[in-house]
């Protein structure tokens, strides 16, 4: 009879020995990954769900933990989307989601500033208007200075929910609101005495692709200058950007992008241009792709820009998908013009100054400052005349 070559003691202590290395190696991986600060934050979340006295969160206990770092970073561009505002930014940048159909301002602490109703969408079936303060959703409040965590929530096609709203003369009154699927148009125009004007309210998508057919349809129609108003644009896709750039522009760069490692990327323009003087509309509320469109079109003397200066932001970011659901956005990239300029930190100045005034920025904002009305917009036109 054959004799066992290893005994229980013998099989334990090896596999012991086994999960001791395997163990010591992560550690020595994670080390080397992490760094001891990355492995401090780990520990750190581990001793909080392991010793903390009561119940933790472990969803809320890791949205805060992300929401730390990216803070840390004091960069205004980059941030931690939870769940929700993950989805939110998905349906919004496809100018397509359900929901009740209005577009609202963080500005207000105790709510949420309607500033525009989408036509046919729930909201103006409501009878909501620009103007009015949402400030409740169901029984939640919607008072505080959280931003876009104070957004609204969405839900399935077809669901209703119940807002307060307060009116401009500070009435009260309760609304049930019906979710619809709603397609927000990107871009709006018309013909304004022989000039073409081309609203852009967002660089998301199907942007260049309307502005294009608009621009067309203007040209067809005998416009003899386009106006492109990008005020309170809020910028967008870099691709939708770009698309729009080399179609108004002759051949040569448009847009450049590097990267911390030093990597660039340069886009081009093809031949093809449209021969017609051009101004744009721009004012501090023009962000990212808005005020790149203006920059770029007026460093190459395709257009006059009007306005007052934008925000100046030059930084890109990319948005990566985390296991729990949400997302980091953060910056990746600075970006520039096709000779080189950034406007980090300073904007786009306009050749043409003209400011607002605080009553007509507002009205502006809500879309109920005629065209006569408008300072910048007369201003723009009178180039032409």
């Amino acid at each position: 009879m054959q004799k066992k070559r290893f005994s229980v003691l013998h099989l334990l202590l090896c596999f012991g020995t086994g999960v001791a290395l395997t163990l010591g190696g992560c550690l020595i991986a994670g080390r080397l990954l992490l760094g001891s600060e990355g492995l401090s934050v780990l520990k750190g979340y581990l001793l909080i769900q392991e010793r903390f006295v009561e119940d933790v969160d472990a969803e809320k206990l890791a949205d805060g933990a992300l929401h730390g770092m990216v803070e840390s970073l004091g960069d205004r561009w980059s941030r931690y989307l939870n769940k929700d505002s993950y989805v939110n930014q998905q349906e919004s940048r496809a100018n397509s989601y359900v929901g009740i159909g209005c577009t609202v301002s963080f500005e207000r602490a105790e709510g949420l500033l309607i500033t525009k109703v989408q036509e046919g969408s729930g909201a103006a079936e409501s009878g909501l208007q620009p103007g009015e303060v949402i400030l409740s959703v169901d029984g939640a409040s919607l008072a505080g200075e959280a931003g876009e965590d104070r957004a609204i929530p969405r839900g399935e096609e077809g669901t209703r929910m119940e807002l307060v709203v307060k009116g401009e003369t500070g009435a009260l009154r309760t609304v049930t609101v019906l979710r619809k699927k709603v397609e927000d148009d990107p871009v709006a125009y018309d013909l304004l005495g022989g000039v073409g004007y081309i609203k852009i309210d967002d660089f998301h998508s199907r942007c260049a692709e309307e502005a294009i057919a608009a621009v067309d349809d203007l040209m067809e129609q005998g416009a003899k200058a386009l106006v492109f108003d990008v005020r309170g644009n809020p910028g967008g896709y870099v691709t939708q950007l770009t698309e729009l750039l080399d179609y108004l522009m002759p051949e040569g760069d448009v847009f450049i992008s590097r990267t911390r490692s030093g990597g660039e990327q340069v886009t081009q323009s093809d031949a093809h241009r449209v021969e017609l003087p051009m101004a744009v509309l721009c004012d501090g509320d023009s962000y990212s792709a808005a005020e790149f469109f203006a920059g770029a079109l007026q460093e190459a003397g395709l257009a006059t820009v009007v306005g007052e200066q934008t925000c100046g932001k030059g930084y890109s970011q990319q948005t990566f998908a985390l296991p729990s659901g949400g997302a980091l956005s953060i910056s990746t990239a600075a970006y520039f013009t096709g000779k080189g300029t950034s406007f980090i930190g300073i904007g786009v100045t306009p050749d043409v100054v003209v400011a607002l005034s605080e009553e007509d920025a507002k009205a502006l904002a809500m879309e109920r400052l005629d065209y006569g009305e408008d300072a910048q917009l007369q201003a723009a036109l009178a180039l032409f005349t």
